[in-house]
């Protein structure tokens, strides 16, 4: 079955501009488009019944569709505009999907549609990529010479996903993947016999960091060999080393497992800061 990209419209300008995004990157990847828009109908508006307020909604949908099928001639693009509580249908539109695009506001006191309370738990729900643009994202932003940076932490069973995505996507736009790995000091109590013995064969701590970064990138070298590969050890907090190289990505892909709460369902704080900071589109990618 082939799945389509979607993106989630709600006719913001981050939302317009995920929905560009989401069609340059149908149009790389051969896929076809899908536009979704979740509305609820409000019955303070005494003026305007269920059918007059679909209306109006369908035809701001179409007139965005109008303009991205005007660049794209042959992309194939399907709308769907549903009734329906936000969260549950972009959740439902990502499990069916290659990837899901939505906009974000980003930092600020007002994160809007996708940063809010509907955007962290699409993401946390997701089974499938979210990815995140901004308003000012413009294509000339994923010109040659920008990498696709990927955040790779943990053993290679645990990057696996966020990998292939990341080398899918340089592929799809004959790109760099730059490989970001961030190690700090563990406290003392960590160490074991094992591990010490470990770290003694690798020649310390940095030794074994980039070791542990090959190997977790040997794989998707030798099944993407096409693609340039740029390895980057660094000691800091994961979330601080990502964001020192943001300014030079086309996109931030990172990986994230839900965590749940009495309060619902949380993410990580490495993605929570890319979502907020990161200046570029930000790909989080869940874990398999």
């Amino acid at each position: 079955m082939t799945r389509p990209i979607t993106a989630g419209v709600d006719g913001s300008q981050e939302s317009l501009a995920a929905l560009d995004w989401a069609g340059r990157e149908a149009v790389r990847r051969g896929l076809p488009l899908r536009v979704l828009h979740a509305w609820r109908y409000t019955e303070s508006l005494a003026t305007a019944d269920r059918d007059t307020q679909h209306g109006w909604v369908s035809k701001g949908v179409t007139e965005a569709v109008r303009a991205v099928s005007e660049r794209h001639p042959g992309l194939e693009v399907s709308v769907d505009v549903v009734e329906g509580e936000p969260v549950h249908a972009l959740a439902r539109a990502a499990a069916q999907a290659e990837l899901l695009v939505l906009g974000s506001r980003g930092h600020g006191p007002v994160l809007g549609f996708l940063l809010g309370s509907v955007g962290q738990q699409v993401i946390a729900e997701a089974t499938r990529p979210v990815v995140l643009v901004r308003a000012g994202d413009r294509p000339a932003a994923e010109a040659a010479g920008r990498d696709v940076v990927v955040g790779q932490h943990g053993d290679p069973e645990d990057s696996a996903a966020t990998l292939r995505f990341a080398f899918e996507t340089a592929a799809a736009r004959g790109a760099t993947v730059r490989a970001v790995r961030a190690w700090t000091l563990p406290p003392v109590f960590a160490y074991s016999p094992g591990s010490l013995r470990l770290l003694d064969d690798a020649g310390g701590l940095e030794p074994f960091e980039k070791q542990a970064l090959a190997d977790a990138l040997r794989p998707w070298r030798e099944r993407f060999p096409e693609v340039p590969v740029a390895e980057q050890v660094e000691m800091g907090s994961a979330g601080q080393v990502l964001l020192s190289v943001a300014g030079r990505a086309q996109l931030m892909v990172v990986g994230r497992r839900a965590h749940r709460s009495a309060v619902g369902a949380r993410i990580g704080s490495v993605t929570h800061g890319m979502l907020h900071h990161a200046g570029c589109p930000v790909a989080v990618v869940p874990h398999a």
